[in-house]
């Protein structure tokens, strides 16, 4: 292997700290991701444990009422900047848009390793406001409570948002410009992988929606520090412009966390139903327009605001409209599958539990799209149920299904069978039996972010907790058995699945150029029915 450098895999080439913490490797860089996301998901679900613990009895008696606002607070602002927002875009994205598209790496590989470094960055400003006592704003920062009457440290999470916004900014736009200028010869736009195409929508949103986000928390500081009414009414502001800039980047970010989980599945579902991909120029235009009317629906997060009934009106009905091609991509799935030869392999085991999980948080967003019914269960469980199931259970299905398709690409290895496919299905079981009974307590009538309530809830809050416990054993065994194949399992041959895509046309683990010779597309992609 000396011998020849440039055959030197990825994992291989350089064994001391510094060669990884200066690379410029694109593959490197997704593996730094995945080491920094994992740490923040840790403390995400600590936070949620300590929340379903509480809510295990009705008398609030296990943490204070400030304590228990600042850790739904927490929880919320980790799990949703610094794990659900990077996970699939820069670790599986970092790593596999190159070698889908057959280019040694992205466009600009330094610019990839300083959004690394910018995350980071963004992340210690978070972690020390959690060391500091973390702040009780809830997630979402509305004002006036962020402006003037929180506590804690609402100035240093601020910040470390907007900086690792920085971060999801310079990814998107690496990720555009590789995909338009790097393809292999061959490789148009009608033969693109659907992840790639997932990818270059979630890459228009980063880049579109994030500066937003940006402008106002920066606006919010600005306002808490000098005491300038710009949302505070207090001081002659408007809380309903912090919601309207809010929320058009916030519900975007949704589609940052899903559209990429339906890349993953639309890469899983053909491979492991040895069928061509059903509808392939629609689920390419279904990415697009999801990224697109993404960004025309953020008022139906604000219904009870006292915004005009008529914008009410035409945000519910372009919330609506957004289903469309969410459903189309459920039904091509499903379509591609009909008289398929399914494997049940881990991989496709985590698509099933995707495509159900995301059908029922879909269903269950068009209750809230529809006005009568979200005042109804406006700021309940209900509301918290749903996102779950999308933002959640699909994004990280989709995460753990992609880890599992491309982990002998990414280490060269196998992982051992059986135990996979357990923690798929404790995933999925513990899902639904956390958040299913938070549907109906939400109907019921039950406001979120209440750490105390009356007796006749504690029911189906004893089984929410029951559930998250199960979740939790299922979210811990990947780590132990994809630990022990990185270091003890059997080697993987270039193409363990008889997958289509230039990703396996490749070493496992790739070299370090990803390609000895760039590769040459002749043929459209999921010929699955040509190659059995």
């Amino acid at each position: 292997m000396n011998e020849h450098p440039d055959k030197e895999n990825y994992l291989m080439a350089g064994y001391g700290w510094r060669s990884w913490f200066l690379t410029t490797d694109h593959k490197r860089i997704a593996i730094l991701y995945m080491l920094s996301i994992t740490f923040f998901f840790a403390i995400g679900a600590f936070f949620a444990l300590l929340i379903r613990l509480e809510l295990l009895t009705p008398a609030g008696d296990f943490v204070s009422s400030a304590t228990y606002n600042r850790l739904f607070t927490m929880h919320g602002i980790i799990m949703v900047w610094f794990f659900l927002i990077p996970s699939i875009p820069s670790v599986l994205g970092n790593f596999l848009i190159p070698l889908m598209i057959g280019a040694d790496d992205l466009s600009f590989p330094r610019l990839n390793l300083a959004s690394w470094y910018i995350f980071m960055l963004g992340g210690i400003f978070t972690l020390i406001s959690i060391l500091f006592g973390g702040l009780d704003t809830g997630w979402t920062f509305y004002t006036p409570y962020s402006s003037s009457y929180a506590s804690g440290q609402v100035l240093n999470a601020g910040l470390g948002i907007i900086i690792s916004g920085f971060s999801s900014i310079l990814t998107g736009l690496n990720f555009i410009v590789t995909i338009h200028k790097k393809r292999a010869p061959g490789l148009t736009w009608g033969r693109l992988p659907l992840f790639i195409w997932a990818h270059y929508a979630t890459s228009l949103i980063f880049v579109l929606a994030t500066p937003v986000l940006a402008v106002t928390l920066l606006l919010m500081i600005v306002e808490r520090t000098l005491h300038i009414g710009i949302f505070d009414p207090s001081l002659g502001g408007d809380p309903v412009l912090f919601q309207h800039l809010f929320w058009f980047y916030s519900h975007p970010a949704v589609y940052i966390m899903i559209l990429p989980a339906m890349g993953v599945v639309s890469e899983i579902v053909p491979c492991f139903s040895r069928r061509k991909i059903f509808g392939y120029k629609m689920m390419a235009c279904a990415s697009l327009a999801i990224a697109t009317l993404g960004f025309l629906v953020w008022g139906h997060h604000m219904f009870v605001s006292g915004q005009s009934v008529y914008a009410g009106i035409i945000f519910s009905l372009f919330s609506f409209l957004v289903a469309i091609p969410s459903g189309i991509k459920v039904f091509n799935w499903v379509a591609t599958m009909f008289r398929g030869t399914i494997t049940f392999s881990t991989p496709m085991i985590y698509a099933f539990g995707f495509i159900g999980l995301f059908t029922i948080g879909g269903l269950t967003g068009l209750f809230l799209a529809a006005l009568g019914m979200d005042i109804h269960v406006q700021d309940t469980y209900f509301v918290v149920a749903h996102f779950h199931y999308i933002m959640v259970g699909g994004a990280i299905m989709g995460y753990l299904g992609g880890i599992h398709f491309w982990w002998p690409k990414i280490c060269g290895r196998l992982y051992p069978k059986g135990w996979p496919g357990l923690s798929a299905l404790l995933i999925f079981i513990g899902f639904n039996l956390t958040f299913f009974p938070q549907f109906l307590l939400g109907y019921m009538g039950m406001p979120r972010r209440y750490h105390f309530y009356p007796e006749e809830f504690q029911a189906l809050h004893v089984l929410s907790s029951a559930g998250a416990s199960i979740l939790g054993v299922g979210y811990i065994f990947p780590f132990f058995y994809l630990a022990w194949s990185f270091f003890r399992g059997p080697r993987a041959e270039p193409n363990p699945w008889r997958a289509t895509g230039l990703e396996w046309k490749t070493e496992s683990p790739p070299p370090v150029h990803n390609f000895d010779q760039t590769p040459i597309v002749t043929e459209d992609p999921y010929s699955y029915e040509e190659k059995p």
